[in-house]
């Protein structure tokens, strides 16, 4: 699909089968496209369609990124066609499973929030908010609907302000307030003649579709290429010239922290670490009509992956796995000052 395509003149099944097709020509994306996909399919009616796609996902031998977004996507759209006690088991399950990435929360408590079971809603997000945030001085961008979810699942309970609703409101950039927007009375242009209340919800309304805007129109990530060890040595052995780019792994790895803490410091947003293969930087420097020998593709390698949506966020939670592939917690691994 076009970017500029209006979405109204979308052909659901038709992006949907192509996104399928690419997924057959390049499995290691499959887990993205085949979402991608399947969302297609749920804009389109074909839930149970989608529903297979997810099913393929998990039982698949290849093991997926976020198999715990897979699943959320799957309750959430199985409750839509009637599948409630499905949805409610698999639910239950991420919750249990404590998924460290903030997106399955978030699906999965939307979920609950869509069919009025407001208070599971809000246990899901406090759960999650809890999980991810706690001792978090200053929550990445991808955690903030959990937030905000939270926030507005509670002003309809009616529950009082706590910590965690006050941190939302700091972090809320539009020039209306959450506890405004997320106001249960609000009284919709439809529902009164007064010329006032009517103005003052199209402010509403506008500063809600700014928040939309601008979480749609986020680019994809300023992203640095990261080498496994095992790739990394495999590049070297058959590119020697990139010797000079890549002294030791272990120097690979201190280069990209200190990469990205700098580009932080200096302001720069949406910092992320693609990780890369040898048959797929042959592949694209063949597209490139170059040489995988000529450094300077390097970034442009990145910058596609991130492109293709293959960029993994940075920093991570402090208590999540670190980036490099050490299996230790990041505070313990490159999280800390003199990694």
């Amino acid at each position: 699909m076009r970017p500029d395509t209006p979405a109204e003149n979308v052909d659901h099944h038709a992006e949907a089968a192509r996104l399928e097709r690419t997924a057959g020509l390049y499995p290691e994306d499959a887990e993205h496209l085949l979402l991608q996909a399947a969302a297609h399919l749920e804009l389109a009616g074909h839930r149970p369609r989608a529903t297979s796609l997810y099913d393929s996902l998990l039982s698949s031998s290849t093991p997926l990124e976020n198999p715990h977004l897979v699943r959320a996507l799957k309750a959430s759209n199985l409750w839509e066609y009637g599948h409630e006690a499905e949805a409610r088991a698999i639910i239950d399950g991420i919750r249990a499973a404590s998924p460290p990435d903030p997106a399955p929360w978030v699906i999965v408590a939307e979920a609950l929030e869509q069919h009025d079971e407001l208070e599971a809603a809000q246990e899901t997000f406090t759960q999650g908010v809890t999980l991810l945030l706690t001792d978090v001085a200053e929550p990445p961008y991808s955690t903030l609907p959990l937030l905000f979810g939270r926030h507005r699942v509670r002003r309809m309970l009616g529950a009082p302000h706590d910590e965690w609703d006050t941190r939302a409101d700091t972090l809320h950039s539009s020039s209306v307030s959450l506890d405004e927007l997320h106001d249960p009375k609000r009284i919709w242009s439809l529902g009164s003649n007064n010329p006032a209340e009517l103005e003052a919800e199209i402010s509403r309304l506008r500063a809600e579709l700014g928040v939309y805007r601008e979480a749609l129109s986020r680019p994809f990530p300023v992203a640095v290429l990261h080498w496994p060890a095992q790739e990394l040595t495999e590049l070297l052995a058959a590119f020697p010239s990139l010797s000079a780019e890549y002294p030791s792994h272990e120097q690979h790895l201190a280069t990209i922290e200190a990469s990205l803490r700098e580009l932080s410091a200096s302001g720069t947003p949406n910092l992320g670490i693609v990780t890369g293969t040898v048959p797929s930087y042959e592949a694209f420097a063949a597209s490139e009509a170059s040489s995988p020998a000529d450094g300077s593709l390097l970034p442009q390698y990145a910058t596609t992956l991130a492109a293709r949506g293959l960029a993994v966020a940075w920093p991570p939670q402090r208590t999540g796995e670190c980036w490099c592939g050490s299996g230790r917690v990041y505070g313990e691994c490159h999280g800390t000052p003199n990694a």
